[in-house]
């Protein structure tokens, strides 16, 4: 299995150059200082440990082995215990006077670390922590960070990364989503074309013919028709919600028979999951009107069109169409079938619904929603 690659590797990267430049200053600072401290034998000897300590780190976080909580917990563990060794090697006025002996740039390292790893909340902690040792070791609280904002520096460092590191893995797992949901739906189009050129065309020719021979062979295409529309929903059905996402495509093409031909765009049409299920669900009763009321010899046409900022379906048919005045009595005697499963669906998305017919002119609906439902959810 490949091994898994880490968003947050860039920033792991940039925290060993980070380091580095620390331990640089951290050199100058033990070179200035040292003819002022007590001990500087002992003092030397724990600026050979920060820096075998620093480099056995950047090896642990480039190579990735280190990218643990126990490495990080052990790092913050290390950088508190040589600050408090600066009363090891220095006096009291020395300490008063200066910075901790590991300076405080050097033990960013540590907030640096725990923000990369877990966040910000994790790297603002950790800050903490480091100036609890600084305020230990000094005997008091500084709370005048206009004089010293040490501490601000820390918070804002562990916010800082902490973020930018949660943004890193955040986009990486939303890139992942989309690589998944891309192949997932190239293969449900390849098996759809499979299918659709071989087996379903087969049925189809076979349900068509059989009507038009009619007598004993209607039986045998009323079976066809009946195994290529379980065909078709079975394809249709593999996929058709991937990732919270609803291909209209796919949805309608379970509806396409011998009766019912269904246009689609050569791309999935992607639309929220609940979204496209109102719009097919819309799209089906228009369906369901024509088989219901066109007459047995009418055909249906339906094509989806993906306009960018919203996806339209027009259902059409060949039939005899609607005389005038006629969806008002159906209104007036309580069938409110269109209103509400048709017009009210489309309203309550935020879209539209246009109905042209006439009388021997057949019927076309056109479904429109947008891309993103409306806030007030109203007619638009």
């Amino acid at each position: 299995m490949p091994q898994r690659v880490d968003p947050a590797a860039p920033l792991w990267r940039a925290a060993q150059v980070f380091r580095l430049l620390s331990c640089l200053y951290s050199l100058g600072f033990q070179i200035a200082v040292n003819d002022d401290l007590d001990r500087r034998a002992a003092a030397w000897t724990l600026f050979a440990v920060l820096i075998g300590w620093s480099v056995v780190c950047a090896v642990a976080y480039l190579q990735g082995f280190g990218r643990r909580t126990g490495w990080v917990v052990a790092e913050i563990a290390v950088v508190v215990a040589l600050m408090m060794s600066t009363a090891l090697v220095a006096d009291d006025r020395w300490v008063a006077d200066n910075q901790s002996w590991p300076t405080t740039l050097w033990a960013t390292n540590a907030v640096i670390s725990a923000a990369i790893l877990r966040g910000p909340v994790t790297g603002m902690a950790t800050g903490l922590i480091v100036m609890a040792a600084y305020a230990v070791l000094k005997g008091y609280v500084s709370i005048n960070v206009f004089r010293n904002a040490t501490i601000v520096i820390e918070l804002a460092v562990g916010l800082a990364v902490g973020m930018a590191a949660q943004t890193a893995r955040r986009a990486n797992a939303e890139l992942e989503r989309a690589t998944r949901l891309a192949a997932a739906l190239e293969e449900r189009e390849r098996l759809s074309r499979h299918v659709h050129d071989g087996a379903i065309q087969v049925l189809a020719l076979v349900a068509r013919r059989g009507r038009e021979i009619g007598g004993a062979t209607a039986q045998l295409a009323e079976l066809a028709g009946e195994q290529e529309r379980a065909l078709r929903r079975l394809v249709s059905d593999a996929d058709a919600t991937v990732g919270g996402l609803g291909d209209v495509g796919a949805m309608l093409r379970r509806r396409a028979s011998d009766r019912v031909s269904v246009s689609l765009p050569p791309e999935p049409v992607l639309l929220d999951a609940d979204v496209a299920a109102e719009l097919c669900a819309a799209a089906g009763n228009a369906l369901d009107n024509v088989a219901a009321h066109a007459g047995p010899q009418a055909r249906a046409y339906v094509l989806v069109e993906d306009l960018g900022d919203a996806v339209t379906v027009s259902v059409r048919d060949d039939g005899p169409g609607i005389a005038p005045g006629r969806l008002a009595e159906a209104a007036a005697e309580g069938r409110m079938g269109v209103a509400k499963s048709i017009v009210g669906r489309m309203h309550s998305l935020g879209g539209d619904a246009q109905l042209h017919t006439g009388a021997d002119c057949g019927t076309e609906w056109e479904l429109t929603v947008p891309r993103r439902r409306r806030q007030d959810g109203g007619r638009g």
